[in-house]
C-alpha cells in the first residue's frame, strides 16, 4: 500500500476506549483546552499539513481563545502519533481552533486556512508525504459546512489553473487530541520543523 493510498475502515487499526493523553493548559494562553464552549465562542477543525506549523499559523490570529493539535476524520478510536503516521488510522493531522465571534469570523479563519498551504496537493503537504497530511475542513453544523464549500469554490477561482482543490470537507465525527509534546510545538521548539506552505494565491477580497 502506498502512503497515499487511503485506508477502509475494515483496514483501520483498532485502537483503544482511552485518551492517549492528559492534556496541559495551553502553553501560551495557559487556558484549558479542553474546556467546554462559552457563549461568545465557537470552533472548527482543520487540517494542512503537519500539525505543528498549522497550529502556530492560527494561534497568532486576532481573536483566537485557543488551540490545539489531535487527529480527526478517521477511524481509529484514540490513535497515538505513530498510528496515525502509519496511514492505518485513516485520520489527518488537524488542528481545533476555538475563536471569539465578537472579534473574528469563520470566514476570516477559511482565508487564513486557503491561503497557508496548497489545496491542490491531494495526500501530502510539501515534502510530508501521506493520507495523515491531506487538507481538510470538518464542520460542526451545516452552516459551517456550506460556508467551507462557498469558500472553497471562491478559492478555486482565484487559484485558475494551478490545479484542483482535493480538500476534504465533511461534518466532523470525533476529534482525539494528540500527545501532550505536540500541543504548540513550535512555541516550546521555536527551532522546530513548520513544514507550511501555500499557492502564492490570495482568496478573493469580500
Amino acid at each position: 500500500m502506498r502512503k497515499t493510498d487511503m485506508i477502509s475502515e475494515a483496514e483501520a487499526l483498532p485502537g483503544r476506549e482511552n485518551a492517549i493523553a492528559t492534556m496541559e493548559p495551553h502553553f501560551i494562553f495557559h487556558n484549558d483546552v479542553t474546556a467546554p464552549l462559552a457563549e461568545n465562542e465557537e470552533s472548527i477543525i482543520v487540517g494542512l499539513g503537519c500539525f505543528w506549523g498549522a497550529e502556530r499559523v492560527f494561534w497568532q490570529l486576532p481573536g483566537i481563545t485557543t488551540t490545539s493539535v489531535g487527529y480527526a476524520g478517521g477511524y481509529t478510536p484514540n490513535p497515538t502519533y505513530e498510528e496515525v503516521c502509519s496511514g492505518m488510522t485513516g485520520h489527518t493531522e488537524v488542528v481545533r481552533i476555538v475563536y471569539n465571534i465578537t472579534r473574528t469570523t469563520l470566514t476570516d479563519l477559511l482565508k487564513v486556512f486557503w491561503e497557508k498551504h496548497d489545496p491542490t496537493q491531494g495526500m501530502r503537504q510539501g515534502n510530508d508525504v501521506g493520507t495523515q497530511y491531506r487538507s481538510a475542513i470538518y464542520c460542526n453544523d451545516d452552516q459551517q459546512l456550506a460556508l467551507a464549500q462557498t469558500t472553497k469554490q471562491q478559492f478555486q477561482r482565484a487559484l485558475g489553473d494551478k490545479g484542483d482543490i482535493q480538500t476534504e470537507i465533511k461534518l466532523s465525527n470525533q476529534y482525539y487530541f494528540a500527545e501532550v509534546y505536540h500541543q504548540q510545538y513550535l512555541a516550546k521548539n521555536p527551532n522546530g520543523y513548520c513544514g507550511i506552505g501555500g499557492t502564492g494565491v490570495c482568496f478573493p477580497p469580500q
